[in-house]
């Protein structure tokens, strides 16, 4: 069985790319997140663009564990706010990880910007870094517009106020599967299978 580290402490990220790979019959792979490997000193979100935070964090992780290492960074770009909150959307609001502030902001900062103009995409860069220094960067993009009020209780983040493009329900209203297909987060780590099953294969 060929571990392979997701550096996250977000069980949600560890149970998607889980079903993603049984969805796509890799077999050999034992998922492992950051609470179930020594820890480490995890350097600070610094970079301009999804793909440098992802390939940072991997790049970490690789090379504090010794495993292949898979890191994700994404975001939501909203068109009326020049593409913001983009790599700043966990600490939109000011503080890492306070989702109900963050989502709250963006409504704020929407209030007057009719529903026709209420474009957005979710954005994920997932990266995967080998031990011996092999990396690969994909890219995932998922396009919808906001709601004015947030609905349904799944997902986490902006999902409340995404609606997906041809879509009527919020991501946070969709099934577990139904998002692993469609998001930008599925979509990226889609992308790594071929070079996860690469590693089982040696």
């Amino acid at each position: 069985m060929t571990r392979v580290l997701l550096a996250t402490r977000n069980a949600k990220k560890l149970a998607e790319l889980r079903r993603i790979l049984a969805a796509e019959d890799v077999a050999g792979i034992e998922i492992v997140g950051l609470d179930e490997v020594p820890e480490f000193p995890e350097a600070p979100e610094t970079g301009a663009t999804f793909e440098e935070n992802a390939l940072a964090k991997a790049r970490d992780a690789a090379r504090a564990t010794g495993l292949p290492a898979v890191a994700d960074d994404s975001g939501l770009t909203v068109a009326a706010l020049n593409g913001m909150p983009g790599v700043l959307s966990a600490r939109w609001a000011g503080r890492h990880g306070d989702d109900e502030a963050n989502l709250r902001l963006v409504l704020g900062q929407l209030a007057d910007v009719p529903d026709e103009r209420r474009a957005a995409a979710f954005v994920c860069a997932a990266a995967l870094v080998l031990p011996d220094g092999g990396e690969t960067v994909v890219r995932g993009e998922w396009t919808g517009a906001l709601t004015r009020e947030p609905r349904g209780s799944n997902g986490f983040g902006y999902d409340p106020i995404f609606v997906p493009e041809g879509g009527t329900r919020t991501s946070a209203e969709l099934e577990p599967s139904e998002k692993d297909e469609a998001s930008h987060r599925g979509r990226a780590l889609r992308l790594l299978v071929p070079h996860l099953r690469a590693l089982v294969r040696g």
